[in-house]
């Protein structure tokens, strides 16, 4: 499975790439609730219908946040560039077998291809 972040999200949403409609009709693409809340908090043309596709799709595990406290102390994502919401994210699929992180975040990237779960996805 396939994790996509919010930066993923907007572009779709914006109608900017093509390669989310084609994850999302292989039923390759995951969510988890805080890209939701982030996807909410921006202008979207459809916010009903956006909300009952992203909550459709099959959700990844959510990390408590000790959890991901670990996380970042266990493989150094302290002082890298990313966000809470980054390590949550990063967590939930170190701790969901099988699913990669997608994003456009040059930090959060980076850090998924050393954890080896870097989605190789345009």
């Amino acid at each position: 499975m396939i994790l996509a972040d919010t930066s993923i999200w907007i572009d779709h949403l914006r109608g900017r790439t093509t390669e989310v409609q084609g994850q999302l009709a292989a039923g390759q693409i995951a969510m988890h609730p805080f890209v939701i809340a982030e996807v909410s908090l921006g202008s979207l043309k459809d916010r009903q219908g956006t909300f009952a596709l992203m909550e459709s799709l099959w959700q990844v595990k959510v990390a408590e946040l000790d959890e991901v406290r670990q996380t970042i102390e266990a493989h150094g994502l302290y002082a890298k560039g990313l966000g809470l919401t980054d390590a949550h994210l990063i967590a939930s699929c170190l701790i969901t077998p099988g699913t990669q992180l997608w994003t456009r975040d040059a930090a959060l990237d980076k850090a998924a291809e050393a954890l080896g779960i870097q989605a190789a996805l345009p």
